[in-house]
Order: C-alpha cells, then structure tokens, then sequence
C-alpha cells in the first residue's frame, strides 16, 4: 500500500514538473518570439518612415525595412552554432538563460533608439547592430527551449509537450499585434509615430525577470543528465586505466568499460563539427522541411501587413490586418497542439507532408480573399495559411529532436532549424515585395507553393521519428 501511494506521489511529481517545464517553456519562448515579431510587424508600419531618409520612395524604404529585417536571420545561424555548441557542452539550461537574457535587453533597447531625424545614418546602423543581437538570441533560444521540453517529456508524449516550445511563436504574434493594436487605441497616429511605438519594445524587460526564474527554478533535461552522468564514467574509465590489479580478475575499468561501451562517446571535436559529420544529410533534410514554414509565415504575418495597407496594395487600415493576422495566429494554436498530438499517435511525417501540400494549395487562394478588402475573408486568407502551417510547426520540436543523438542533438538540431529560417524566412517579405512589384501578386502565391513543394520532397526523404529512444 505504501509502494503504490508512494508510486502515485512520484507519478503525481513527475507530471507537475512537467507542466511546469512545459509552461515555463511557453512563456519564454512567447516573450522572445514576442520580440523577435515585434521588429517584424514595426518594419512594415514604422521602420521605413523614422530610420531612413525622408526623400526615399515609400517602396523602396519598405524594401530598406524588411532588409534590416534579415539581419536577425542572417544572425540566427550563427548563433545556433555559438549556443549549439554550449548547450551540447554545458547543458540546454543555461545556454537558453543567456539567450533569454540577449534577447530581452536588445529588443528593451531598441525602444530608446533615436530617429534618422535625430541622428541620421547611425540610426539604421544602430537597429541592425540590435537586431543582429536579436538573431543571435533566438538562435539559441529554440533550440535550448524545445529541448528542455522534448527531452524531459515522456516519450509517448513528446510531440504534445515540445507543441508547447512551438506554440511560443503564434503567441509571440499575438502579443505583438495586441501591443501595436492597444497602443494605436490609446494614443493618436501622430503619438503612435512619435513615441508609442517604443512602449512595446520597452515591456520586453520582462524577459529578463523570465530568464532568472528558470536559472533558480529548473533543472537540465534527463538525457543531458544520463550524457553527463556517461561522461563522467568514462573519465573515470580513462583515470584507472593504469592501476594494476595482483589477480586475474575482471578490473573495475573493463566492467565499467563493458557497460558504456554501446553509449555515444563525447564529442573531442567540436559538437556542431561533429554533428556535421555524422548528420550532413539530415541536417540539410531537416533545413529543407522547415522552408515551408518560414516562408508561409513571413509572408502573412510581415508581408500580408504591408500589402494589404499599402495604397498600391488593398489600402485598408492598419489595425484591420493587425487583427486579422492575430485571430490567425490565435486558431493556429489549437491546431498545432492537434498536429503534435497525432504525431505521437501516428508519427511525424504523415501530419508535416499534409501540412507541406496544404500549405502550398492554399497560396493561391490567400491573395485573391485579401485583393476582396473583406475583413472576414483576410481573416479567412491569414488562418487557413497559418493553420496548414502549425500542422508542419506543431510537431516539428518531437521531429528535429529525434533526429539526432543526445551528444550533438542542440547543434544539429539548431543547425537545420536556423538554416531553414535563413533560406526560407530571412528574405521572404523582401521577395515577396520584390515579386508583387516587378510581376504581380500571384507570382507571391507561386512562390510560397514552390517552398512546400521542397518541404515535401524534405520530409519524404526524411526517416520516420516516432517511437525513437533519445537516450540511445
């Protein structure tokens, strides 16, 4: 009777941990991604009027935007490889701290950035130097957040509870237009324009106070813990070797040797070197999945804005595509949880190729219900995307995850994630913008569909993940 309480006690432990880890996981991952959205939205609204010069063409200053846009794409690989390495060293939690950290005083900052009018050209310098910053943070981020979740949730329900690090990104659209919106309410377009842009970078201090609860509140995921515990066995392995035994018996390095013998060394090298040369293949795989994703997302939450309120677009009012783009991203949350939790039922790929054909179906509809000027067909254009795309999004953290083995899986799972996004989100509203100006919008369309082609044909090559041991 007391084992079996005791057994409900640990069982009952166990799953308020993991709700915890979940949540935690939820909040940070929706600030930062709230940050990283907020330059988005703020390059197609606000950017291309206070940071260049006023004698530029409306065009080509939203050009200029979404470029300075990139820079944090440009960065995200980069620091995939500085906080892949660290985290397959030093371990997931205090990788994803420092990058929690970098990304809540960069996006505080650029909230007290002066104006091209008050400073000139050292204006856009200093918001591409801040958002570099921001690529770098979110380039660690992911991966240190998803695998926090992944590798401490069961293993039947992996997918379900790494929904949670994903479902961080619609959340952070949603935050961000809800903070545009509230300040366009409060306060005058001239004010906005002025001054209240900048309270929604300065509310991301926040972040900080989020990445100093989980250093003091969470512990390392139980496969860092079982690839440390592992390490430190064959150290000791390494340190006896040289002690002589007076009998013909068994040492204790060769029974020691005999019970590691099947785990994954640690890399001597580099892990992302290491994760390169065991994983070229599916690091280049996983890139390729993730193509649909970031071009179908870039496109209707940054691109989609910037149409559709453009007098050479739809013209319609600022705030009437805000609120269409978060209703989107709101009904995409539901259906990303749907998506990971049949992934751990029937597995990964099934659910991220219909999503992949879905998502590329459904460009040629997007642009023709916004050209409508209907606030419910926009909306209807904006969620029918970005639903398709959380059925790739929501069980991608299970996926990547088991891609990889533990010692090297931060690196090679942040390596395929980040170049994904620079293929495929770095540029996205930029040729986008390009391809609606020199040949028309539905070249857009074809655009978005040929990204889920690749991301189709990715995956198809791609083995199936579910079931797999990630302590192996």
């Amino acid at each position: 009777m007391t084992a079996s309480a005791d057994s409900l006690t640990n069982d009952q432990v166990a799953r308020t941990n993991m709700r915890k880890v979940a949540l935690t996981s939820l909040a940070g991952t929706s600030i930062e991604w709230y940050d990283f959205f907020l330059y988005g939205t703020a390059a197609a609204l606000v950017f291309p009027v206070l940071f260049f010069p006023a004698g530029m063409s409306p065009m080509v200053a939203l050009i200029a935007s979404f470029s300075t846009f990139a820079v944090g794409f440009i960065a995200r690989p980069l620091g995939g490889i500085i906080f892949g390495h660290f985290g397959d060293r030093v371990g997931r939690k205090k990788v994803l701290v420092i990058a929690l950290m970098m990304m809540g005083v960069a996006t505080t900052l650029i909230g007290f950035l002066p104006t091209y009018a008050s400073i000139g050209a050292a204006a856009p310098l200093l918001l591409v130097l801040l958002r570099f910053v921001q690529g770098l943070a979110i380039g660690g981020q992911w991966g240190g957040a998803m695998l926090l979740v992944t590798e401490t949730a069961p293993a039947d329900k992996r997918g379900w509870y790494g929904a949670y690090a994903q479902a961080g990104a619609p959340l952070g659209v949603i935050l961000a237009n809800l903070a545009f919106l509230l300040i366009s309410y409060l306060v005058s377009e001239e004010a906005f324009m002025s001054w209240g842009w900048r309270i929604p970078f300065m509310a991301s201090i926040v972040l900080i106070g989020i990445s100093m609860y989980v250093q003091l509140h969470l512990e390392d995921t139980p496969a860092f813990k079982e690839l440390e515990r592992l390490k430190r066995i064959k150290q000791a392995a390494r340190d006896g070797a040289g002690i002589k035994t007076p009998e013909p018996v068994q040492s204790p390095e060769e029974a020691l040797s005999e019970v590691i013998a099947d785990s994954p060394p640690a890399p001597a090298r580099s892990p992302v070197l290491e994760a390169l040369r065991l994983y070229p293949g599916r690091i280049c795989l996983a890139a390729g999945a993730f193509l649909s994703i970031q071009v179908t997302f870039y496109i209707l939450i940054a691109f989609v804005v910037a149409y559709g309120s453009s007098v050479d677009g739809v013209g319609l009012p600022r705030n009437t595509l805000l609120a269409a783009v978060l209703i989107g991203s709101a009904i995409q949350v539901p259906f990303q949880f749907w998506a990971a939790g049949y992934s751990d039922r029937f597995g990964r790929r099934r659910i991220f190729m219909a999503g992949a054909v879905l998502t590329g179906l459904w460009a040629f509809a997007v642009f023709p219900l916004v050209d409508t000027g209907n606030f419910f067909m926009i909306t209807l254009a904006v969620t029918g995307g970005l639903v398709f795309m959380g059925l790739q999004y929501g069980p991608q953290a299970a996926f990547f995850t088991e891609l990889f083995s533990t010692h090297v899986r931060y690196s090679g799972a942040s390596l395929g994630y980040q170049i994904g996004a620079i293929v495929g989100g770095a540029l996205a509203p930029t040729f986008a913008v390009l391809l609606w100006t020199q040949y028309g919008i539905f070249w857009v369309s074809v655009y978005m569909a040929a990204a889920g082609v690749l991301t189709l044909a990715s995956v198809w090559a791609l083995t199936e993940t579910h079931g797999t041991d990630i302590h192996a």
